[in-house]
């Protein structure tokens, strides 16, 4: 009995692979809800800091804007995932363009665009506040600001999506961040609209209005 005892634990000693696996994994894929590309999962590439949408806030995000999306010009800030202006273009967005700073996640979206055969979107593998410091050369309906964390990047955005003209008249800005940040300094003529928590992430919909 005491040798049959020593193999179960030897067993049992032998077996942490599994979880060794699923901590060094892939970060895996993000799904499409709805549209053209329902359905239809893109690999996420494994970069450090990386967050994507959690589908359940994405969904609500665009029951937020269902009647906003078809036709628009979306302006992803700090694409990451690229899987909120991927969902709009699934959703019949006119034109997206997509702010990546990390040169890998920015090569990793074009891919994933290509995967999908989209000939209406844009990567910008650029600082998405250096970006945004010029003057603009086209004018968003929709907005998606989802900057990391804790890097006081979120109010910065904003300030220079409302200044330098990046806006149409009456603008959607969908602003994801953790939900301890104060957003006092958000443009006045923002009219906030939604809002919900999720775990550490507090999430708003605005709508610009036009002076």
């Amino acid at each position: 009995m005491k040798q049959v005892k020593a193999k179960r634990q030897l067993k049992n000693t032998s077996s942490p692979t599994k979880q060794q696996g699923a901590i060094s994994k892939a970060p895996g894929d993000v799904r499409v809800i709805s549209g053209q590309w329902r359905g239809r999962k893109l690999p996420v590439f494994n970069a450090e800091g990386l967050r994507p949408t959690p589908d359940r806030v994405k969904e609500t995000l665009f029951n937020w804007l269902m009647q906003h999306i078809d036709g628009a010009l979306v302006l992803d800030c700090f694409a990451g995932s690229g899987s909120l202006a991927i969902e709009a273009l699934s959703r019949h967005a006119q034109f997206a363009r997509l702010i990546e700073r990390d040169a890998k996640l920015a090569a990793h979206l074009k891919q994933n665009l290509q995967r999908l055969n989209c000939a209406n979107a844009e990567v910008i593998n650029q600082d998405c506040l250096s970006v945004l410091a010029q003057a603009a050369n086209k004018h968003y309906d929709v907005v998606f600001i989802d900057p990391p964390f804790h890097k006081d990047l979120a109010m910065a955005c904003c300030q220079a999506l409302e200044n330098n003209g990046w806006l149409t008249a009456n603008a959607f800005i969908y602003l994801e961040v953790e939900k301890e940040l104060n957003v006092n300094l958000i443009p006045k003529n923002w009219l906030l609209i939604k809002q919900q928590q999720a775990g550490q992430l507090a999430y708003r919909l605005y709508q610009r209005q036009n002076n």
